[in-house]
């Protein structure tokens, strides 16, 4: 699938950011603390694409570096980081931010490893970012980076305000994309705004799914093509898209999804396991 635009018709939507994402990339862009670059975002413009499998296998090769290594659930509203771990938390980041338990009581330790600090799902009182809940997530993280060597923030899909001001706040951004002609789409737009409001210069991708050997790095050109038509002429300095990675199609990781497990512990010698080690390698530090 090609992303070369027609003279007609860009294949991608509008570069205007509705009123919502607007207001998102104001708060982003002031109030926040200066990220921690050890802090990485895992994020996507398109909903199941992987995201949260790959930040969770990610984080247990990281983990078997000797790294403490943190996974944070920043999907607020719609978790799900705990049913792809198989656990069963008692006490999440909403009880935190209610002042019932303490950060430390929440940070749980997870298959593979590493930590894990849960959300809980269907509250909706998360599906915006107010001011409350910006200044309660900004002190969290503040207080909770310093004890890890890397964070990993499992976002929610989109360039909601929730989505973007926590990206916000990582030194880095991952973004998950598939072959899918959907996928690629909602990336770019996602890649355009983190761009335009965040004032992003580089951005890692990770490309899941893939059925041939290379189709990553096509994927990741036909990306960056379109960012140097319709997005970097208007920028200073240029967006540049680093590939981490390509994860093939393995019917390992639907066997591990459905068990509830992590493929690298399930099934390390697979080839997406072996993919996602490779991919944790050139992560940034």
């Amino acid at each position: 699938m090609s992303l070369a635009p027609t003279p007609e018709r860009p294949p991608t939507p509008s570069p205007a950011i509705p009123k919502a994402d607007a207001k998102a990339a104001s708060a982003a862009g002031g109030g926040a603390p200066q990220p921690f670059r050890h802090i990485v975002a895992v994020t996507s413009g398109k909903g199941g694409v992987g995201k949260t499998f790959v930040a969770a296998n990610l984080a247990a090769a990281l983990a078997r570096t000797g790294k403490r290594v943190l996974v944070l659930d920043a999907d607020l509203g719609l978790a799900n980081l705990d049913v792809v771990l198989n656990l069963y938390p008692k006490i999440t980041l909403h009880d935190v931010f209610t002042g019932r338990h303490t950060l430390a009581d929440a940070i749980l330790p997870a298959p593979g490893g590493f930590s894990v600090l849960l959300a809980g799902s269907g509250m909706v009182e998360y599906s915006r970012m107010t001011g409350e809940v910006r200044e309660k997530l900004q002190a969290l993280v503040a207080e909770v980076a310093p004890r890890f060597d890397q964070v990993l923030f499992d976002t929610g899909a989109g360039i909601s305000d929730v989505v973007l001001y926590t990206v916000s706040l990582a030194g880095e951004v991952l973004v998950v994309a598939t072959p899918e002609p959907t996928s690629l789409t909602d990336a770019y737009a996602t890649i355009k705004v983190l761009a335009n409001t965040q004032g992003r210069r580089r951005i890692h991708l990770l490309v899941n799914q893939v059925r041939r050997q290379g189709e990553g790095r096509g994927v990741r050109n036909q990306l960056q093509q379109v960012v140097d038509r319709y997005v970097n002429p208007a920028l200073d300095v240029p967006v540049r898209l680093e590939l981490l990675g390509e994860v093939p199609v393995d019917t390992a990781v639907r066997e591990a999804v459905q068990r509830r497990q992590l493929l690298l512990e399930a099934m390390p010698g697979t080839a997406a396991a072996l993919a996602l080690v490779n991919a944790a390698v050139k992560m940034p530090a």
